[in-house]
């Protein structure tokens, strides 16, 4: 008789497959009401980025002080495209996610992390069926794609990022992806607005091109 082994603290790794658009300004009322034709519930958070040392093909954070989750970046598949109202780059990604304390007390930032405050409005899409239904299961108990349209502040300035991140079996994944793609772009943008692949990049990315964070933090 052997005894039932710990838990890991450790979460499994999770396969996405993701596509995102980051833009700067404010987000427009016009396009949370875009949004705002589908379920969605709403967070705010600061996630702290490693940007120093720079870790090519990895992203490293701290998200909300609770947990330190770590992705490697696994290629791109190529450019996503909705009819013609949206073109982005697909990027594979896993990650693992660790407890983790805070980065501790004291006046500043750590040297070579950059805190990011996120509001976010998140729905949750899953291809049952053949069809798309926003009421979902959680994370992990099926194929699905988180869409999210997140206000972003940092160094003083604000953006706004639209992203979508399905999960589930590798196989699936496109197909996931694509759908809620698909639906989301339904309908256009207010103001005719088209995203592109040069809007187009991760959290990492994005980052690591700001000033001061050096020009090739992760991918």
């Amino acid at each position: 008789m052997t005894a039932e082994p710990s838990r890991s603290p450790v979460t499994e790794a999770v396969r996405s497959l993701e596509v995102r658009w980051i833009f700067p300004g404010q987000l427009e009322a016009a396009v949370a009401g875009w949004f705002a034709r589908f379920p969605a519930r709403t967070e705010s958070r600061e996630d702290t980025y490693l940007l120093n040392p720079q870790l090519r093909g990895l992203s490293v954070k701290v998200r909300g002080g609770g947990a330190l989750e770590v992705k490697v970046y696994c290629g791109s598949p190529g450019i996503l495209e909705a009819a013609s109202r949206a073109r982005g780059r697909m990027e594979s990604w896993q990650k693992w996610s660790f407890p983790f304390s805070p980065l501790g007390s004291g006046s500043g930032d750590p040297a070579g992390w950059r805190p990011v405050r996120k509001h976010r409005r998140v729905s949750r899409f899953s291809l049952a069926s053949g069809q798309l239904d926003a009421r979902s299961p959680r994370l992990g108990e099926q194929p699905q794609c988180e869409v999210e349209l997140t206000e972003v502040q940092t160094g003083g300035q604000d953006w706004w990022t639209l992203g979508f991140e399905a999960t589930g079996p590798a196989d699936l994944l496109p197909s996931e992806l694509q759908a809620t793609v698909a639906l989301v772009f339904a309908q256009s943008l207010p103001g005719d607005m088209k995203p592109g692949p040069q809007d187009s990049r991760s959290y990492a990315e994005w980052l690591g091109q700001r000033p001061g964070a050096g020009s090739h933090a992760g991918t």
